[in-house]
């Protein structure tokens, strides 16, 4: 495996604030009401999950829709048709409530990797791509799950 660069890693991890915070507002209910009434209720428990959850995949079909310019014929129809599905899954599948909302940003995830993947493996991404990904969105699966299930 590729070492991640620092600034794609720090930036990465960085991004995962607001899931990780989602996660702890919902392990400890105190910590989400202050909060709540602090901040705003759309910044505590799955909520803030939720909503960062829809723009950072929303974010991922950008990224994808960049790598796709790199590909070539029938290759880059597909990479730019694949590249829109994370933005319209946040669209579509998010509504509902906080519990259908996280299990379908769950799925998003999930497929998003997928399609990480798929782009890696036609050599469009940094070699150190999939790395990062992984990472990143177990992180990610871990706090929504929190947010789902507790």
């Amino acid at each position: 495996m590729q070492t991640i660069p620092r600034a794609p890693l720090l930036l990465g991890l960085a991004g995962l604030l607001p899931f990780v915070w989602g996660a702890i507002t919902v392990l400890l209910p105190d910590l989400g009401l202050w909060t709540a009434q602090i901040i705003g209720p759309r910044f505590a428990g799955p909520y803030v999950m939720l909503f960062y959850g829809a723009v950072i995949l929303s974010f991922m079909s950008g990224v994808l829709w960049g790598f796709a310019t790199q590909l070539s014929g029938p290759r880059a129809t597909s990479g730019y048709a694949l590249s829109t599905l994370p933005a319209l899954w946040a669209f579509f599948m998010t509504g509902g409530g906080p519990t259908s909302a996280g299990i379908s940003l769950m799925a998003g995830f999930i497929g998003l990797l997928g399609l990480d993947w798929l782009f890696w493996h036609h050599g469009v991404t940094p070699p150190w791509w999939m790395g990062l990904r992984v990472m990143l969105t177990a992180v990610v699966l871990i706090c929504l799950a929190i947010g789902v299930f507790f």
